[in-house]
């Protein structure tokens, strides 16, 4: 489909040739693709030098620091404003474009740092990649200033009504990025390949305030732009904004916690020791280097449990259970100010190069924090949820290092395998050397890399040369190139227990054989974890008078802990259990996030009757759920009407 908006100028032949180029080159990666096996060491996704996933051409001209001046305008769903990018280019590559990711975006204007009109063009449109901009700046240009406004179906950025939000008083407006979004709302290289610096004027309604994962410089906002500076270099899909009736709370000297007023107060009792835990890290693994670590609170609607923004880590309020039992989430989203944030994927087929460091920190964090058996109650439960997992996926989204993202949209690799699958690899690198020599191979990793996107091929090299100091025969008995490379789990994988957890099945399995009644049952001695084991110890064909007889002796339908509850609710459709309908319905309209959802929703799926009651609970609930989740219920029920 060619872009309606495609500006006609004198160099549309560059133009072609440059897009004729992209096709050449997809067709010989996927042609690549074809002939080897992607679990192959020397197969072609390791020869892949430009991000799949972008169009930008950073070996030529590359972005270094943005100046971002935003107007949000929550009448049309907007951000309108302008861009000014500061480029260096290659050796040779003088002639060539700045090219930036863009995706439905309407350029009004782009110029030079002289003040004059820049040429300008926006290629064909794809559906999933959007349009690249390309901008003919002149000879010795280094900055170039882009007008635009995003449209407000930006996937990016979700708009909420005062009574979509906690308090509802108030409209709420947050960004997230990630995978490629970014080039929704602003145009950018959007590449995990690329970092940048930025600074950024933001304006919006006077009684609102607008927080960013960077600095927030002095000011208040009224009337004024709140300004902001991020001075590390950090990728696009990092950027992260919000607007809304937001108050802060201080946690520690380095942390705090931002939330609408109706949530300010349980947020700090439910993240109290995240000074503690930053201090985990720190002793484990090398200074912090963002200055500030603080959290924000999000609306219900937000689909992740967390997002690690750096400086200001976004979390789901279904996080808040009171009893700081969830607490693993903030504990995952602080290890990625060191991996993920400090040293990122440089693409999107290496998401595990974030994610499993990060995994591994947050049980080392868990542990020193909560206890050894906490964290293993925790580990025990993530590892069941990715062997519960993997036989539904793809065959090639079972390697770590996913070949098989080529013309996709990198959201496909969001699983349980670049987080867990990368989890037990490291473990099997802990056992193999020891936790001291481990700790010191990761904090390396981290001070010879910070502010940097790596590679799998590149980290490959790093553990051979550093932790094995080049004798390949440690790699070759512990199946590194099966672990990173290969599909499944290697027969090596950890063996991950928990005594705690061990005992709360045997007592669900002693009610369901009638050896206990449901009162019989230990349950206010349980934690939330303890309870996640004892229900999904039960039988799928379980007697709805049972489930009843657990509702009425424990309470799982009033439930504060949506851990709990999704694990319930799973029950009860399995067994047509009635006493949950209103509460599962109404937890699926009030939160959004996706790992409650697709699970819910798939099971409600399986009969006819209860697909015909889900899709009837989308159809209300949809305007409420970002598009991370609407797309992926859109797979399990197909688009609500």
């Amino acid at each position: 489909m060619v872009c309606c908006r495609r500006r006609t100028c004198a160099r549309s032949s560059t133009t072609k040739c440059l897009l004729a180029a992209f096709a050449v080159v997809a067709l010989l990666f996927a042609s690549c693709a074809a002939q080897e096996p992607s679990g192959s060491k020397t197969g072609p996704a390791k020869r892949v030098t430009r991000d799949q996933h972008s169009f930008s051409r950073p070996d030529q001209v590359r972005v270094t620091h943005a100046v971002l001046d935003w107007t949000i305008d929550f009448d049309t769903q907007q951000v309108r404003g302008s861009v000014t990018w500061s480029v260096d280019r290659a050796p040779g590559a003088e002639g060539e474009p700045l090219i930036l990711d863009t995706k439905r975006l309407t350029i009004e204007s782009v110029i030079s740092g002289k003040g004059r009109p820049v040429e300008f063009e926006l290629g064909a449109a794809d559906e999933i990649f959007g349009e690249p901009l390309m901008i003919y700046m002149e000879p010795g240009d280094h900055t170039v200033t882009i007008f635009y406004h995003s449209a407000p179906g930006a996937s990016a950025l979700q708009w909420l009504t005062a009574q979509q939000t906690a308090g509802k008083k108030h409209p709420f407006l947050y960004s997230h990025s990630s995978y490629i979004a970014a080039r929704t709302f602003w145009p950018c290289q959007d590449s995990p390949a690329v970092r940048f610096t930025y600074e950024a004027e933001v304006t919006v309604p006077s009684d609102l305030k607008a927080v960013m994962a960077a600095e927030m410089l002095p000011g208040d906002g009224a009337g004024t732009p709140f300004r902001f500076r991020m001075p590390q270099p950090i990728p696009s899909y990092l950027v992260a904004f919000a607007v809304g009736k937001i108050d802060f709370r201080q946690l520690g000297p380095r942390t705090g916690v931002y939330a609408e007023p109706s949530v300010i107060e349980a947020a700090a009792f439910e993240f109290a020791d995240a000074e503690s835990m930053l201090e985990t890290v720190e002793r484990l693994y090398g200074p912090y280097r963002w200055n500030r670590y603080d959290l924000l609170v999000m609306p219900p609607s937000f689909p992740m449990g967390g997002m690690e923004n750096p400086r200001l880590t976004f979390v789901s309020p279904v996080v808040i259970a009171g009893d700081r039992s969830l607490v693993s989430v903030l504990a995952h989203e602080l290890a990625h100010s060191w991996s993920g944030n400090l040293v990122t994927n440089a693409s999107w087929s290496d998401l595990w190069l974030n994610e499993g460091p990060t995994c591994y920190i947050e049980q080392r964090i868990l542990e020193s924090v909560y206890g050894k058996a906490f964290a293993d109650m925790v580990d025990v439960n993530y590892f069941e949820d990715l062997m519960e997992e993997m036989p539904t996926l793809e065959e090639g989204f079972t390697a770590l290092h996913n070949v098989s993202l080529e013309g996709r949209d990198p959201r496909d690799n969001y699983t349980d395998v670049p987080y867990e699958k990368a989890y037990l690899f490291f473990r099997v690198l802990e056992q193999a050397v020891g936790r001291e020599d481990f700790d010191a191979f990761l904090r390396s990793w981290f001070d010879d890399n910070a502010f940097q996107s790596r590679t799998t091929m590149d980290f490959e090299k790093v553990l051979a040369t550093d932790l094995f100091g080049g004798d390949d025969a440690w790699m070759q008995s512990l199946q590194v190139d099966a672990w990173l490379y290969g599909t499944g789990l290697p027969d090596n994988a950890p063996v991950i227990t928990s005594e705690k957890l061990g005992r709360a099945r045997f007592e669900s399995e002693a009610f369901v054989n009638g050896d206990k009644t449901a009162p019989e049952l230990p349950g206010d001695e349980w934690s939330a974890h303890e309870w996640i084991q004892a229900l999904r110890a039960l039988p799928a064909d379980l007697q709805e008078s049972k489930v009843a007889q657990l509702d009425d002796a424990w309470a799982l339908s009033d439930s504060g802990n949506c851990e709990i509850l999704k694990e319930w609710f799973l029950v009860c459709i399995r067994s047509g259990y009635e006493g949950a309908d209103p509460t599962l319905e109404r937890f699926l309209s009030e939160l959004g996030r996706l790992r409650y959802l697709k699970p819910l929703y798939t099971e409600l799926a399986k009969t006819p009757e209860d697909k015909e009651r889900a899709l009837a609970i989308y159809a209300e609930a949809r305007p409420l759920y970002h598009q991370v989740a609407v797309d992926g219920i859109n797979k399990i029920l197909g688009p609500a009407s």
